[in-house]
């Protein structure tokens, strides 16, 4: 993962740009949260390979403060060469904490709300990213 812009007033909470790589260095998939002012992207607060390192998980966190509640995460499949996000997963649930774990080979375990707009009630969510991605219509 890059900084989108790498400048000498960096700052930790850039917008970001993941790129997945091969092992010579190749791009396998590119994929930007920039905003034409920098205040409306997002930056990655957290991002680790899955324990068979089939998928890389990531969280991110909105540059300009909009939604502060709401730590969108995104899944790259190595196997399908596609990035998705965790809400379509958790039937359009948000994630509402930048924090995750893994519980087995391809198991995601973060938090969402109980009910739609309570932030205050959050519960685990558990994702079997492998049938999960399964699931997901074809990409574009």
């Amino acid at each position: 993962m890059l900084p989108v812009d790498i400048g000498l007033y960096a700052t930790p909470d850039m917008e970001s740009r993941v790129v997945i790589r091969t092992s010579k260095g190749d791009t396998v998939i590119s994929k930007g949260y920039s905003s034409p002012r920098g205040t409306n992207g997002y930056y990655v607060v957290n991002a680790k390979w899955s324990p068979d390192s089939q998928f890389f998980v990531y969280s991110m966190a909105s540059s300009g403060g909009h939604s502060p509640w709401s730590f969108p995460m995104m899944v790259y499949s190595r196997e399908k060469k596609r990035i998705a996000g965790l809400s379509d997963m958790i039937d359009g649930k948000p994630t509402l904490s930048p924090d995750f774990r893994f519980a087995g080979a391809h198991t995601l375990m973060a938090q969402t709300w109980k009910t739609p707009g309570s932030l205050d009630d959050k519960i685990p969510v558990t994702v079997d990213l492998e049938d999960a991605f399964g699931k997901l219509p074809a990409s574009d």
